[in-house]
């Protein structure tokens, strides 16, 4: 391999950048506008749920109790009803999520040894947001009992189990999205500026002239790399910046080690594009197959959105195949809990792998030869 022969197609490579400027557009400005849309769009917290209240009892502690769930910032009273048979019909309307129902003599079962019962009804058309609509509710309810002053002593459960949250204290879904939004649109920007450049020099008619040079398949496929290898560490750096100063996100861990853990993930999927962008020639057809075959991969099979352990498993077995998949643990891992080599070596081994099929498909598939 010559360096001189090297360098050459590189700087071919970058002089092609620079006349193009939808791949200008795809590698500096998409990437950043993706981390802020998503950033911004995505998140797995539910606040400000609204709430029907329905208070039979209408006494002083049930109106503490009313004040606990408004006070909470995660529920929002908007109905304050009258009647029971105006719940289906809010519920119904979607007016609101869930509906609180204090029974007459929730007091006077409160002051007595024997238990007092609430109902919450709530909105299961979307499943999610009640399941955790009913958790905020049930540690509510819990938080208030356990301040109720019954008799002028302060009622305590038996057991008190004491939770702690370690890495992500404060629960935002921000902090575990970001880091796996690097991921996921670096896996796709990366394989698609990659699949527009053999592709290019078919439809531009440059290859005759590619195929004449003493220029060796690996030195072409390495050449073209380097400077997607150079726009994608920018693009890394500029979501880790962004993540860090925008959304609050905490970079605990190794910055160095997040680099080198980032340099093989995009070799990979640089390598991955210009694969695609090899076997079909044709810069319409590499885009549609590198944005398909790396958007729902990375979104719906790395463990960004959906817990893989909950998948079937069958695609559970797939997962294996998606290298965003181990990129995401190490972006979380560095970034959340400040782990090492030592946590992250399977991960780190994986990457290895996939960046070596990546570069040994593209370069197997890249040829020299005019048919």
């Amino acid at each position: 391999m010559s360096a001189r022969r090297l360098l050459a197609v590189t700087r071919k490579e970058v002089l092609q950048l620079r006349r193009d400027p939808r791949s200008l557009l795809l590698a500096f400005l998409l990437p950043m506008a993706l981390i802020l849309l998503f950033g911004y769009a995505i998140s797995f917290d539910v606040d400000n749920i609204a709430l029907g209240v329905l208070d039979h009892d209408r006494t002083q502690q049930s109106a503490k109790l009313i004040e606990a769930f408004e006070s909470s910032g995660y529920f929002q009273i908007k109905r304050t009803l009258e009647q029971s048979n105006q719940v289906e019909s809010l519920l119904d309307r979607g007016a609101v999520r869930a509906v609180l129902v204090i029974p007459p003599g929730f007091t006077k079962d409160l002051l007595s040894p024997r238990p007092a019962f609430l109902q919450m009804l709530l909105d299961g058309a979307d499943a999610n947001t009640a399941t955790i609509a009913q958790n905020y509710a049930d540690g509510i309810v819990a938080g208030f009992s356990a301040r109720a002053h019954l008799r002028g002593t302060v009622v305590r459960p038996r057991i008190a189990a004491e939770s702690r949250v370690w890495y992500n204290q404060t629960l935002e879904s921000v902090n575990m999205i970001v880091p796996g939004l690097v991921a996921v649109i670096m896996a796709i920007i990366a394989a698609m500026l990659t699949a527009l450049t053999i592709a290019r020099e078919w439809e531009r008619g440059t290859m005759e002239q590619l195929a004449a040079t003493p220029v060796g398949r690996t030195e072409v496929i390495i050449g073209k790399l380097l400077p997607y290898i150079a726009i994608g560490v920018f693009d890394v750096a500029l979501a880790v910046v962004a993540g860090i100063v925008i959304f609050d996100v905490p970079l605990r861990g190794n910055v160095f080690l997040l680099a080198g853990f980032t340099l093989l993930f995009l070799i990979g999927a640089l390598s991955f594009g210009i694969f695609i962008s090899a076997a079909l020639k044709s810069q319409v057809l590499a885009t549609q197959a590198a944005m398909i075959s790396t958007y729902l991969p990375s979104l719906l099979l790395s463990g960004f959105m959906f817990s893989i352990a909950s998948m079937p498993l069958v695609l559970r077995a797939v997962t294996y195949a998606v290298p965003a998949r181990y990129y995401i643990v190490i972006t979380r891992g560095i970034f959340l809990k400040d782990v090492g080599v030592d946590v992250l070596w399977i991960e780190g081994l994986s990457l290895i792998v996939f960046a070596a099929v990546g570069l040994a498909l593209a370069t197997h598939m890249f040829k020299k030869e005019i048919a």
